[in-house]
């Protein structure tokens, strides 16, 4: 992770170093009180188009057993029966836009008011099925297929949210955030510490 996080420190401080560089000598120089207010505003505008940015990814196999049986009149029931294999590439971070922060142009200093949680911001799942185990007269069919799919990625998630991956994103979104501050000679005050825990996106918003 720390090569990583250096590669998007060096990244976005060529950005930024690209843009001064053009604000300097594409006019002219005006009064130090007014260059630091527009340095102020290159940093807050740094944070915003950043917006989501992922800081630990996980790679998860989990195995689902799913059985399932119907009556038939009181009098025999129909089984069915799919083992599924289930790969998953979970990344985990943070989205920007919901962070809370002040900024002190007189102290150059970037406090941190309110971080969300950690959220889970991409799945990609593979699967496999094996021992498919169905009578003639009970058959899965599209709609079973994919909710056996659809409890399998829920699984994964949870065992995403109860890794350590919530807990490393949180640790290195703070390298990120001084890092980010310091290319810019600024001080960071962080007033309140990244929670520890996972949020889910909606079903939607995975892949």
């Amino acid at each position: 992770m720390e090569i990583i996080l250096f590669l998007v420190a060096v990244i976005i401080g060529g950005i930024a170093s690209w843009q001064i560089f053009n604000w300097m000598y594409g006019k002219k120089l005006k009064d130090n009180k007014e260059n630091i207010r527009v340095e102020s505003n290159i940093l807050l505008e740094r944070i915003e188009k950043v917006f989501k940015v992922v800081l630990a990814e996980g790679y998860f196999t989990e195995i689902y057993d799913h059985n399932s049986h119907k009556d038939v009149f009181g009098l025999f029931k129909l089984k069915n029966k799919a083992l599924v294999v289930a790969k998953a590439k979970v990344s985990v971070g943070y989205d920007f836009s919901k962070m809370k922060f002040n900024r002190d142009n007189a102290e150059r200093k970037l406090v941190i008011e309110e971080f969300a949680p950690a959220e889970i911001l991409s799945i990609d799942t593979d699967y496999k099925f094996y021992d498919i185990n169905q009578g003639l007269l009970m058959k899965f069919n599209n709609e079973d297929y994919t909710s056996i799919l659809s409890e399998a990625k829920k699984m994964m998630l949870e065992k995403a949210k109860e890794s350590d991956l919530p807990q490393i994103a949180a640790n290195q979104v703070k390298v990120m955030m001084k890092q980010l501050a310091a290319s810019m000679n600024w001080e960071l005050d962080i007033k309140a510490l990244p929670p520890q825990n996972a949020t889910l996106l909606l079903e939607g918003d995975t892949n």
